[in-house]
Protein backbone atom coordinates (compact mmCIF):
# COMPACT_ATOMS: atom_id res chain seq x y z
CA UNK A 1 0.00 0.00 0.00
CA UNK A 2 2.47 2.64 -1.47
CA UNK A 3 0.24 5.95 -1.89
CA UNK A 4 1.85 9.37 -2.45
CA UNK A 5 0.40 11.99 -0.91
CA UNK A 6 -1.22 14.78 -3.41
CA UNK A 7 0.02 18.31 -3.27
CA UNK A 8 -3.40 19.79 -1.99
CA UNK A 9 -2.92 17.49 1.31
CA UNK A 10 0.84 18.00 1.70
CA UNK A 11 0.48 21.89 2.13
CA UNK A 12 -3.05 21.45 3.83
CA UNK A 13 -0.99 19.23 6.67
CA UNK A 14 1.89 21.41 6.45
CA UNK A 15 -0.24 24.77 7.02
CA UNK A 16 -2.34 22.74 10.02
CA UNK A 17 0.60 21.85 11.62
CA UNK A 18 2.49 24.63 11.18
CA UNK A 19 0.05 26.76 12.57
CA UNK A 20 -0.11 24.27 15.42
CA UNK A 21 3.43 24.32 16.27
CA UNK A 22 3.49 27.90 16.57
CA UNK A 23 0.62 27.74 19.10
CA UNK A 24 2.44 24.90 21.22
CA UNK A 25 5.75 27.20 20.93
CA UNK A 26 4.33 29.79 21.92
CA UNK A 27 2.20 28.22 24.75
CA UNK A 28 5.41 26.22 25.99
CA UNK A 29 7.41 29.35 25.92
CA UNK A 30 5.42 31.72 28.26
CA UNK A 31 5.58 28.80 30.73
CA UNK A 32 9.38 28.91 30.23
CA UNK A 33 9.55 32.01 30.89
CA UNK A 34 7.06 32.21 33.88
CA UNK A 35 5.38 35.07 32.04
CA UNK A 36 2.67 36.41 34.65
CA UNK A 37 -0.27 35.05 32.91
CA UNK A 38 1.11 31.58 32.59
CA UNK A 39 1.76 31.59 36.11
CA UNK A 40 -1.81 32.85 37.25
CA UNK A 41 -3.48 30.35 35.13
CA UNK A 42 -0.84 27.18 36.48
CA UNK A 43 -1.94 28.53 39.98
CA UNK A 44 -5.59 28.69 39.25
CA UNK A 45 -5.41 25.27 37.29
CA UNK A 46 -4.82 23.84 40.49
CA UNK A 47 -1.15 23.28 40.22
CA UNK A 48 2.12 24.78 41.99
CA UNK A 49 4.09 27.41 40.03
CA UNK A 50 7.21 25.92 40.59
CA UNK A 51 6.13 23.33 37.82
CA UNK A 52 5.30 25.64 35.08
CA UNK A 53 8.95 25.36 34.34
CA UNK A 54 8.85 21.87 33.48
CA UNK A 55 5.57 22.10 31.96
CA UNK A 56 6.66 23.89 29.82
CA UNK A 57 9.82 21.63 28.66
CA UNK A 58 7.38 19.37 28.58
CA UNK A 59 5.32 20.94 25.76
CA UNK A 60 8.53 22.32 23.81
CA UNK A 61 10.06 19.05 23.79
CA UNK A 62 7.09 16.92 22.31
CA UNK A 63 6.24 19.72 20.12
CA UNK A 64 10.47 19.97 18.82
CA UNK A 65 9.57 15.71 18.44
CA UNK A 66 6.93 16.59 16.15
CA UNK A 67 8.29 18.68 14.15
CA UNK A 68 11.15 16.33 13.36
CA UNK A 69 10.00 14.21 10.23
CA UNK A 70 11.76 11.05 11.66
CA UNK A 71 10.06 11.65 15.33
CA UNK A 72 6.69 13.35 14.31
CA UNK A 73 4.56 10.56 14.91
CA UNK A 74 6.23 9.95 18.52
CA UNK A 75 5.64 13.77 19.02
CA UNK A 76 2.42 13.49 18.20
CA UNK A 77 2.15 10.76 20.77
CA UNK A 78 3.02 12.63 23.09
CA UNK A 79 1.34 15.72 22.39
CA UNK A 80 -1.84 13.34 22.12
CA UNK A 81 -1.04 12.74 26.58
CA UNK A 82 -0.07 16.01 27.53
CA UNK A 83 -3.68 17.46 25.81
CA UNK A 84 -5.13 14.91 27.43
CA UNK A 85 -3.45 15.86 30.76
CA UNK A 86 -4.55 19.06 29.84
CA UNK A 87 -8.35 18.39 28.78
CA UNK A 88 -8.39 16.13 32.42
CA UNK A 89 -7.56 19.26 34.61
CA UNK A 90 -10.02 21.51 32.59
CA UNK A 91 -12.96 18.81 33.33
CA UNK A 92 -11.80 18.49 36.52
CA UNK A 93 -12.63 22.34 37.61
CA UNK A 94 -15.72 22.29 35.36
CA UNK A 95 -14.03 24.55 32.97
CA UNK A 96 -16.57 25.22 29.83
CA UNK A 97 -13.49 25.21 27.47
CA UNK A 98 -12.45 22.23 28.12
CA UNK A 99 -12.37 21.10 24.71
CA UNK A 100 -10.24 23.53 23.25
CA UNK A 101 -7.07 21.25 24.24
CA UNK A 102 -9.12 18.09 22.22
CA UNK A 103 -9.14 20.40 19.48
CA UNK A 104 -5.96 21.29 19.49
CA UNK A 105 -4.83 17.51 19.27
CA UNK A 106 -7.21 16.58 16.42
CA UNK A 107 -5.89 19.68 14.62
CA UNK A 108 -2.05 17.90 15.75
CA UNK A 109 -3.41 14.29 14.41
CA UNK A 110 -5.05 15.74 11.30
CA UNK A 111 -1.94 18.18 10.10
CA UNK A 112 -0.08 14.96 10.59
CA UNK A 113 -2.55 12.63 8.70
CA UNK A 114 -2.42 15.02 5.78
CA UNK A 115 0.90 15.33 4.95
CA UNK A 116 3.13 12.19 6.22
CA UNK A 117 2.10 8.77 4.17
CA UNK A 118 3.63 6.25 7.04
CA UNK A 119 0.41 7.50 9.01
CA UNK A 120 -1.51 7.58 6.11
CA UNK A 121 -0.25 3.60 5.72
CA UNK A 122 -0.54 3.03 9.26
CA UNK A 123 -4.55 4.41 9.48
CA UNK A 124 -5.77 3.94 6.21
CA UNK A 125 -9.48 5.68 5.63
CA UNK A 126 -11.33 3.84 3.52
CA UNK A 127 -14.61 4.03 2.16
CA UNK A 128 -16.74 0.41 2.31
CA UNK A 129 -17.16 -1.19 -0.92
CA UNK A 130 -20.46 -1.64 -2.02
CA UNK A 131 -22.52 -3.47 -4.73
CA UNK A 132 -21.72 -7.05 -5.66
CA UNK A 133 -18.86 -8.25 -4.46
CA UNK A 134 -18.92 -6.32 -1.06
CA UNK A 135 -18.93 -8.43 2.19
CA UNK A 136 -22.00 -6.75 4.73
CA UNK A 137 -21.68 -6.50 8.10
CA UNK A 138 -25.01 -7.50 8.79
CA UNK A 139 -26.56 -10.43 7.67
Amino acid sequence: MNETVSKKSLWAGRIISGWMVVFLLFDGGVKVMRVPGAVDATVRLGYPARLLLTIGIVELTCTILYVIPRTSILGAILLTGYLGGATATQVRLEDPWFFFPIVIGVLVWLGLYLRDERLRELVPLRSFPTGEGAVSLTR
